[in-house]
């Protein structure tokens, strides 16, 4: 298993954690008001030799339970065990059933990412027109500006010209529009056919790794993984609920990252109005934030050559071409976490 998908979240930060602190904070203010209430019984007891005696050999066997790495390691995990438990009861963690529940969350959000991109070539094909029309009124405004210069008709000329050049100075806003929208257009369908390999690849984990799991854990029993905890092995059990939380932590941040931009790319089509040629700079402002963002966990490397493709004249975008929904090659797939349990 690679470091950095097995990098292991510390036990304080995950929800049993929050249990945790709780309880050990009241195991620690139960032991203070113990310590306040026996400690005048204690004392006079300290002055017989075998009460003393007795008290200090107590005193010794804790300091050696925590002292000692193999009894400490086991009352930590211990702990930890009884802490998810109860956890458990009020909360989701199970890291299968957190995966099963991001399948549900991802068929949702495909299924409005596919009415955005529907939308968002609905208004791509609307711009084009109007630019296509602004263009041909151009050239009427400018042909009509020359026949009145050549009448002699100041006005006219004056009237045309400045009409023309109103209207090429909103096309050159327009045509900014529009490569943006078809930045959102390329990062939209590529996070949809992305999005559907990762679904795939969800279920076929879930559905392997749940009998794995089982198995497993069936075969390692509390008291086994109690007994590596001791002998100072690694738990198996333990390992492979750690790669599976490490599959739902991964998944977690493309899921935020899919409905963040489904978010952004929403926001900035409310705000553009075509029929008045109008946009709001804020949605463009937020959608070059993002351009300049790092490395996309959906897209990977593929988001600069979004941009790139984008931004090329040469690359001419076909708005026609349906979306289509990417189906695997079973035979040349590789699910891409199987190398999170090696």
């Amino acid at each position: 298993m690679e470091k950095s998908q097995t990098k292991k979240k510390s036990f304080w930060k995950r929800p049993e954690g929050i249990t945790g602190a709780i309880f050990l904070g009241g195991i620690l203010a139960g032991i203070g008001v113990l310590a306040a209430v026996l400690l005048p019984v204690l004392i006079p007891l300290m002055a017989n030799t075998l009460y003393l005696a007795i008290m200090l050999v107590a005193l010794a066997a804790i300091v050696y339970m925590f002292v000692d790495p193999k009894i400490r390691n086991l009352m930590w995990y211990m702990y930890k065990s009884v802490m998810r438990w109860v956890t458990g009861i009020f909360v989701q963690i199970d890291p299968i059933g957190i995966l099963k529940s991001y399948v549900e969350d991802l068929e949702d959000n495909l299924k409005k990412m596919n009415q955005q991109v529907n939308k968002l070539r609905g208004q791509m094909h609307k711009l084009r027109e109007i630019i296509f029309n602004n263009q041909k009124a151009i050239k009427d405004n400018l042909q009509l500006a020359s026949k009145a210069k050549e009448t002699n008709k100041q006005s006219v000329m004056i009237l045309k010209s400045r009409k023309a050049g109103r209207l090429r100075e909103s096309n050159v806003r327009l045509e900014d529009l529009y490569k943006k929208m078809e930045v959102l257009y390329r990062v939209l369908t590529r996070m949809y056919e992305n999005s559907e390999i990762l679904k795939e690849d969800i279920k076929d984990q879930v559905m392997v790794k749940e009998q794995e799991r089982k198995a497993i854990h069936a075969s390692n029993s509390a008291m086994k993984s109690a007994m590596n905890i001791i002998s100072g092995n690694k738990d198996a059990r333990e390992m492979f609920d750690m790669a599976l939380e490490a599959i739902a932590d991964d998944v977690s941040e493309k899921v935020g990252e899919m409905e963040r931009f489904m978010d952004l790319s929403a926001n900035f089509m409310n705000s553009v109005d075509l029929q008045n040629g109008v946009f709001e700079e804020e949605g463009l402002r937020m959608l070059e934030e993002w351009e300049k963002e790092g490395v996309s966990k959906i897209l990977g490397t593929e988001k600069d050559s979004l941009l790139s493709q984008a931004n090329d004249e040469a690359d001419v975008l076909d708005l026609n071409t349906p979306i289509k929904k990417p189906v695997r090659d079973t035979a040349s797939h590789v699910n891409q976490y199987d190398s999170f349990f090696e």
